[in-house]
């Protein structure tokens, strides 16, 4: 068994001091996060709350079960800081959420798929047409599903759409009211296991599937050195998950509950990683936003730039 303490002292620079920082504007800093991804790392091991003390920010935190209900959370004021897929901030740009692009993480999209059930006759995209695919609307299994069916040569029309949050969905694929289900880790490792279940395909050679850490615009434009600081030990920890990620499986599974098995295969196909986001970074969120838009999904073109802020790394 791995003791926490040990993995609390192999976390790179999560218990050295920090930069000194003017005190903070905030009191508080509430942090939206889901069950998995950087964000909930570092949910386990405090590495947040002893960055920000010394600045005199206390922290809470609010789960969410998927990025949509967390960015509205967001919009309004009851969270200040959280991770998200790449469909949420789209949908959330376009009704003006108060919103802004602080971090993204690189992925290349291994961790989301198209399940089918078992007893499935389904062998490839194109056979999707005429089916029922379940999956959570404005997340990032929503842009899977569509830029599935833009490789197949499928239109959005050729589908009936099912959009459930991810427990219903299960439910609905469970008993065999779904043909198909695009959904990410950890259900998806969960799901896979499953006599009979497969994977139609994965999002990697889809859809590049990247995250993006958001902060509230007027929390992040009031306190900018709070989020840079949350930033670089977000950064850290991802650093370390890259390399020790038995460690990241056991973490995860003592954090929700669920199967350190499931957790193991999760892990494994997840890029830890954040960064500014860069131009090619910006570029792809800029296809999705436009992909929402050609199919009338959201009301207006957007420019994702727009809302993106300035992270200056320091050495």
């Amino acid at each position: 068994m791995i003791k926490r303490r040990h993995l609390i002292a192999a976390l790179p620079g999560a218990v050295l001091a920090a930069p000194a920082i003017a005190q903070s504007k905030a009191r508080e800093l509430r942090f939206g996060y889901q069950r998995s991804g950087t964000l909930l790392i570092a949910k386990q091991h405090g590495v947040l709350e002893k960055r920000l003390k010394p600045l005199g920010v206390d922290v809470k935190w609010v789960e969410f079960s998927f990025g949509p209900p967390l960015l509205e959370a967001m919009n309004v004021g009851s969270v200040d800081y959280g991770a998200v897929g790449d469909t949420p901030p789209i949908f959330a740009q376009a009704a003006r959420a108060k919103l802004l692009y602080v971090a993204a993480v690189e992925a290349a999209g291994s961790g989301t798929a198209i399940l089918v059930p078992p007893g499935s006759t389904l062998q490839t995209l194109a056979d999707l047409k005429g089916k029922r695919v379940g999956f959570a609307r404005a997340s990032s299994s929503h842009n899977l599903t569509i830029a599935a069916l833009e490789k197949a040569g499928l239109a959005w029309s050729d589908i009936t759409p099912v959009q459930l949050a991810p427990a219903d969905a299960r439910t609905a694929f469970d008993s065999g009211a779904l043909d198909a289900w695009t959904i990410w880790d950890p259900y998806f490792a969960v799901a896979e296991t499953r006599p009979g279940v497969r994977i139609l395909a994965t999002a990697r050679g889809i859809a590049k599937q990247n995250a993006y850490f958001l902060g509230n615009r007027d929390f992040t434009l009031a306190n900018p050195e709070i989020i840079t600081a949350v930033n670089e030990e977000l950064a850290k920890v991802a650093q370390w998950a890259e390399v020790n990620r038995d460690a990241v499986a056991q973490v995860l599974a003592e954090a929700t509950g669920i199967d350190i098995a499931a957790w193991r295969r999760a892990v494994q196909r997840t890029d830890y990683r954040v960064a500014p986001l860069n131009e090619g970074v910006i570029e792809e969120q800029q296809r999705v936003a436009d992909r929402f838009h050609k199919l009338g999904l959201i009301p207006n073109r957007i420019a994702v730039r727009d809302i993106v802020w300035k992270w200056e790394q320091r050495a």
